[in-house]
């Protein structure tokens, strides 16, 4: 969907709500022509068929409903954009705002050519999308139940179970045998059963997330990275969608927020620290990864540390995700191998990959072995690698392709 470029019979403006949508259209010169109409989301489809024709514009905001009815909308209008709301605030600022209004200003902003389109990801990326994010919201909701059972030790000045993990189905009892109010046993008991239903969803999520991985030719790319794992290079992979949208690097350090303030004006000229405007999921994503290499690889490690000395470690770590991601746009955008790639801990890295993907979800009926040998193929790197460690282990690869 791209931001209007060509004249259209009518441009119409949406007001999406939970429950129904207002439509108003207006001509090129911004005059009504059209409207307001107020649709039911089960007449949405009568809707479009019965008025929206391939010589309309459409228009909305993006808002929870947006890509269904993008969806329904786009094959019969000429032109479907999503626009972000903010944008739109900052042009008309206005302070009263109804359904009708909101739909009207939509439709004559875009009749002038005053808005710009974001990205409508396709329904792979969306489907990729919504696993990341529901696999986030359960690690959230099993993180917040282990603190509240923590906080219950700690008011009750009581130690943990004699176990790795206090939260583990076998300390179960130990949990019901503590001397509190029967109230706050019964909580215990919830926070239990959500840690057990938390850590079920995570698994079945992360398998389904796997066979994502296995089948995705980008992951090589992205795995040869420090800090890159299944999850963190699938939630790159969901924030990005097609890389080839963004024509330079400092385009996707920007869409993640990760770019710093600039103010130039006049004689005045200052930056300040990272905008925060874009994806928070790349974004995180971003700074665990940095976390990882600085930690685990000589350059990335070597760059934190001269960082350091002249600036806070956390903006030197921010530094290092801004980086990394500059490294992911060219690896990605070239399909090349990076430059400071270390062919054994890549090897590494592509062995343990085919161990969380699961050998049954291998293409091809892959081994762990043959695996790492295709990632390294694709990449084009360690022919003379014959075997890596693994443990006290070292285990021998198959031969490179020829050629």
């Amino acid at each position: 969907m791209s931001t209007q470029k060509q004249s259209w019979e009518r441009y119409i403006g949406l007001d999406i709500h939970k429950n129904y949508l207002v439509a108003i259209g207006v001509n090129s010169a911004g005059d009504q022509i059209y409207g307001p109409k107020k649709v039911a989301n089960k007449q949405l489809q009568a809707w479009v068929e019965m008025t929206v024709t391939p010589q309309d514009a459409v228009v909305m905001e993006m808002t929870t409903n947006t890509w269904h009815m993008v969806d329904a909308l786009t094959p019969a209008a000429g032109d479907v954009t999503v626009v972000h709301p903010p944008e739109v605030h900052l042009i008309t600022k206005a302070k009263v705002m109804t359904d009708k209004k909101a739909a009207l200003i939509l439709a004559k902003l875009h009749a002038a050519g005053l808005l710009s389109a974001v990205w409508v990801p396709t329904p792979e990326v969306r489907a990729l999308r919504a696993l990341i994010s529901q696999r986030y919201k359960m690690i959230q909701l099993l993180t917040q139940a282990k603190c509240r059972l923590q906080t219950v030790l700690h008011r009750h000045h009581l130690g943990e179970p004699p176990c790795s993990d206090p939260f583990t189905e076998k300390n179960r009892p130990w949990w019901a045998s503590l001397e509190v109010e029967p109230i706050e046993q019964f909580r215990i008991a919830g926070d239990l059963d959500t840690i057990t239903f938390a850590q079920q969803q995570i698994g079945r999520i992360e398998e389904a997330l796997a066979k994502y991985a296995a089948e995705d030719e980008r992951i090589p790319y992205l795995v040869q990275l420090p800090g890159f794992g299944l999850i963190n290079s699938l939630t790159v992979l969901a924030a990005v969608g097609d890389i080839s949208r963004f024509p330079s690097a400092q385009k996707l350090v920007g869409y993640a927020g990760l770019g710093t303030y600039v103010h130039d004006s006049g004689e005045s000229s200052w930056s300040g620290g990272i905008t925060r405007s874009g994806r928070r999921d790349l974004r995180r994503a971003m700074v665990e990864a940095a976390q990882a290499a600085v930690r685990a690889h000589d350059h990335w490690g070597g760059i934190y540390k001269r960082l350091s000395k002249r600036m806070h470690k956390k903006k030197a770590l921010i530094a290092v995700a801004r980086k990394l991601l500059v490294a992911i746009w060219h690896v990605l955008t070239k399909r090349v191998v990076d430059r400071y790639a270390d062919e054994e801990q890549v090897a590494c890295g592509f062995f343990r990959m085919a161990y969380k993907i699961g050998t049954q979800n291998l293409p091809d009926g892959m081994s762990a072995k043959a695996y790492t040998r295709h990632c390294l193929d694709i990449l084009g790197i360690g022919k003379e690698l014959t075997e890596i460690p693994w443990g006290s282990k070292r285990h021998t690869l198959p031969p490179p392709r020829p050629g």
